[in-house]
């Protein structure tokens, strides 16, 4: 028997009964839901006929602010393709950082390779990729799902296997122990770089780069931690010179001095907004910056910076833990999370300009998130429209779309666009990128970066819709909830990438890579 062969049919009959009493509840108006200590029970399965809807009966609802004199109105596509690798895992290191299969249901990645719940800054720099542009950048949402009784194969992607998996995992986890330096990002510092030098400038971010890689290198065996942070300097100085000379422009602040971080603590743990109230807060201190040869770069509010001991986890106190939540099964399946995997068949990810203003750089390691994982915990504050149908883009809901013939059920994720200009995480992962107001302008105290829009089509049959039989995977107390939908970034694009980006948008071009 094949790998796929025979699948999603144990406990079945269990299932189908659960199923059914589901869908009679929902007739009737009642809410299915599960409880964090019901995770095995068949009931996490079905989903409500309620949260499905007929996309042409739904009014537009889309209304973009108009461009105005100063807008970007540039795109950047990155292809990153649609995931034929099969990178799959239920971790979330940007909202449980450490905690192994704490998510509780199957994420879908694009960009970088070796993402997984011990992810650092660190391990994501040396990882590979699948964009096309060498963009290392991770991008990652919930996998959508067929469960119907005749599924008897399934043509969706494989997993990589255990072993590399966990290969991935220790090696994320032994590069959270390695020293290594912490610099000022300069790209979020650049203001606009003339299109004749866009290639020297690069060069010169691409070189600083890489001797930010020496350094760490150099870290490991160093018996004098100041040599290699005055070589650095040196380095980083003379690049800064040759940019300012190539652009016309003067630092606002100094750039060149880097510190050294002892450990990289990967995020946050938020506690319950994203995570598993079962897993329990998992907190360990983050040693700070142990030695500057300059000013040490700003990543942390004074409020962060206050709680971090009692919040920070470091990927080699929770890799090592005991206390970890069931992972899938062979087949990619979890506890209340079944049916076949469906690969989109296309992903399209895009950022795009403000309709007020020119756009500036995203810093390195930027963790965004859209939309909310857990509604029926955190409420629907954070909750987004994403469903839709091909050619109905102009209206989003939060339920199921059903579509008419012709038409391909579409997820789009519209990212918050509006950074403080000093943090690339919070305590939360949102207040230090916000989303702009109705008019398309950032609050004051935050600035315009490039807005991150990721669209996912799926060719589901027309019969799966009208049965219901298609859904988003969930934590099982969310049920499928379409609202629970969400998605993920974190941006470890290269300096000469990014400046690219911004570039290509703040000239109102269509790029794309």
């Amino acid at each position: 028997m094949s790998r796929n062969e025979g699948r999603h049919r144990s406990g079945r009959r269990t299932k189908i009964a659960t199923a059914l009493s589901g869908f009679a509840l929902a007739l009737g108006g009642i809410a299915i839901a599960t409880t964090a200590g019901e995770t095995q029970d068949a009931s996490a399965d079905a989903v409500g006929k309620s949260f499905f809807v007929d996309i042409t009966t739904v009014q537009p609802t889309v209304r973009a602010p108009a461009a105005g004199s100063g807008a970007s109105t540039g795109t950047f596509t990155v292809d990153c393709g649609r995931n034929e690798n099969g990178h799959f895992n239920p971790d979330n290191f940007i909202a449980q950082p450490g905690v192994r299969n704490g998510a509780q249901h199957l994420h879908d990645y694009v960009g970088n390779l070796t993402t997984n719940a011990d992810s650092t800054d660190e391990s994501l720099d040396a990882g590979g990729t699948t964009c096309k542009n060498g963009d290392k950048s991770t991008y990652y949402w919930p996998v959508l799902r067929i469960d119907r009784e005749d599924a008897r194969e399934s043509n969706a992607p494989e997993s990589p296997a255990q072993n590399d998996l966990d290969a991935e995992r220790a090696q994320a986890a032994a590069s959270a122990q390695r020293p290594r330096v912490e610099c000022p990002d300069i790209a979020s510092e650049l203001g606009d770089v003339p299109d004749a030098a866009m290639a020297a400038v690069g060069d010169e971010l691409n070189a600083i780069e890489a001797a930010e890689t020496q350094a760490d290198r150099r870290l490991a065996t160093a018996a004098n931690t100041d040599e290699v942070l005055t070589s650095l300097r040196d380095k980083r100085t003379s690049g800064l010179d040759r940019i300012g000379s190539l652009t016309g422009q003067r630092q606002r602040r100094d750039l060149s001095g880097c510190t050294v971080r002892d450990r990289d603590h990967g995020g946050i743990d938020n506690g319950a907004e994203n995570s598993d109230p079962g897993a329990g807060r998992r907190s360990t201190t983050s040693s700070a910056a142990a030695t500057s040869t300059g000013s040490a770069p700003t990543t942390a509010s004074p409020a962060e910076s206050a709680s971090s001991s009692a919040t920070a986890t470091t990927a080699s106190a929770t890799s090592t833990s005991a206390s970890q939540l069931p992972g899938p099964d062979e087949n990619n399946e979890l506890s209340g999370n079944d049916g076949e995997i469906q690969r989109p068949e296309s992903v399209s990810l895009t950022f795009r300009g403000s309709p007020v203003t020119r756009v500036r750089a995203m810093p390195k390691f930027l963790r965004v998130l859209y939309g909310d994982a857990k509604p029926s915990v955190n409420g629907t504050t954070n909750t987004k429209a994403s469903w839709t149908c091909t050619g109905f883009e102009d209206r989003l809901i939060d339920k199921y779309p059903i579509c008419p013939e012709g038409s391909k059920v579409e997820r789009i994720h519209d990212f918050p666009s509006c950074w403080d200009g000093r943090n690339i995480d919070s305590a939360n992962h949102r207040t230090h990128i916000v989303f702009p107001g109705a008019n398309g302008r950032c609050a004051r105290g935050f600035v315009a970066v490039p807005q991150l829009r990721i669209s996912l089509v799926y060719n589901v049959p027309r019969d799966v819709q009208l049965a219901g039989q298609y859904k988003v995977d969930s934590f099982p107390e969310e049920s499928h909830n379409p609202r629970s939908d969400h998605d993920d970034f974190a941006n470890v694009m290269s300096q000469c990438i990014m400046t690219r980006v911004v570039n290509c948008i703040n000239r109102g071009r269509t790029c794309s890579e």
